[in-house]
């Protein structure tokens, strides 16, 4: 629902009791202890965190389609720059590999390389256990805050 949806500012704001600022809080801290488990997994596994957003989101492409640079930026919500920068120290790193699109031969198409698909997928089933552990307190704070009034 969008914000004009439901009323102006001063009445949304007039509605948040002390119960939603403390789950808005509570919600806001459990992110914040994944986003820091995360961080510290992919430093422990020889990653920058963006390094590891960066391969998770190759390898989870929608619909396994190829992923392209400018695709990449897109994901990761920053600047085509940032991402050429991001993906040539990946390829010097030995975690990723350009291969032209042979349909569109100006594209190029990144590819995880062995050593990043063994990389991942342990950084991948250590955040599954992780968000497996934190969920039932994440689903009770969606569901609360979806029912308050």
């Amino acid at each position: 629902m969008s914000p004009s949806a439901s009323g102006s500012a001063a009445e949304r704001v007039r509605e948040l009791s002390v119960a939603d600022y403390q789950l808005l809080a509570e919600f806001r801290h459990v992110l914040a202890r994944f986003l820091a488990f995360s961080a510290s997994a992919a430093t422990e596994a020889g990653l920058a965190p963006r390094q590891h957003q960066a391969l998770l989101a190759i390898k989870g492409a929608p619909g396994g389609a190829p992923m392209t640079v400018g695709d990449l930026a897109e994901r990761l919500v920053i600047r085509h720059h940032s991402a050429v920068e991001l993906v040539d120290r990946m390829v010097s790193s030995g975690y990723l590999r350009r291969r032209t699109d042979p349909g569109d031969r100006r594209r190029a198409i990144l590819v995880l390389t062995a050593n990043a698909e063994r990389t991942l997928a342990g950084l991948s089933a250590a955040h599954r256990d992780e968000l497996r552990r934190i969920a039932p307190l994440l689903s009770t704070l969606v569901t609360e805050l979806g029912s308050a009034p």
